[in-house]
């Protein structure tokens, strides 16, 4: 398997590029403005063919990126089936899979953030978007959002997952690239210890970001 993580300097988004390093395909997961060019400087040196373009969730940005990547490789884009993209290629569903190679990539629908977020697992690892943040969470800004919902799909489908399965963000905080599903259900702040009601009324309260956050969107206290 191959495997690359790459952050956006001016603004802290992660996106990925997962590989099967025998049959040559690749897809990657949230691209970034600038970070499009390293993504495909990534797949080409390590000869990889690019399948597809995941998006976590959907906003304006995201989906100008997504369609600039597929103009230039051909990959078709991803997204869930309540996302409103009309660029939009493949639409999934919780429980679907996509397969790149001999690789298999899991849906999980996580709508909370926005209506139409989604995880997706890999292996031993979980791609997050704005969902689950290493100790925060995405707000409830976008049209749809709910914090009842990103509560519900937190606990109940991303914390039953295997303590040891690695979470990685789409977003940078404080500096953190990783953490697991363990010790996001002990130690993230915004979860652990509350019930839904009170996470619900803690979202109606933003709080201030880290300076190098770049004011993405994290709520709680």
């Amino acid at each position: 398997m191959l495997f690359h993580q790459v952050r956006s300097a001016p603004t802290g988004v992660y996106s990925y590029l997962l590989g099967d390093r025998n049959e040559r395909v690749a897809l990657v997961i949230d691209p970034a403005a600038d970070n499009i060019d390293v993504l495909l400087a990534l797949a080409a040196d390590l000869k990889l063919t690019l399948h597809y373009i995941l998006l976590t969730h959907v906003h304006p940005e995201a989906g100008r990126v997504a369609t600039d990547l597929r103009a230039r490789t051909g990959a078709l884009i991803v997204v869930s089936s309540d996302c409103e993209l009309p660029s939009a290629d493949v639409r999934v569903d919780h429980d679907d899979h996509l397969v790149f190679g001999n690789e298999r990539v899991y849906v999980i629908g996580t709508p909370g953030h926005t209506r139409c977020s989604v995880c997706y697992r890999w292996r031993d690892r979980l791609f997050t978007g704005d969902t689950l943040l290493v100790h925060a969470c995405g707000d409830i800004a976008s049209p749809g959002a709910d914090a009842g919902r990103l509560f519900d799909s937190v606990i109940d489908r991303l914390f039953r997952l295997p303590p040891e399965t690695l979470v990685f963000p789409g977003f940078d905080i404080a500096g953190r690239t990783v953490s697991t599903i363990a010790e996001e259900k002990a130690a993230n702040p915004r979860f652990s210890g509350r019930s839904r009601d009170a996470f619900v009324t803690m979202m109606t309260e933003p709080i201030s970001l880290p300076p190098d956050s770049k004011d993405r969107p994290v709520a709680g206290k």
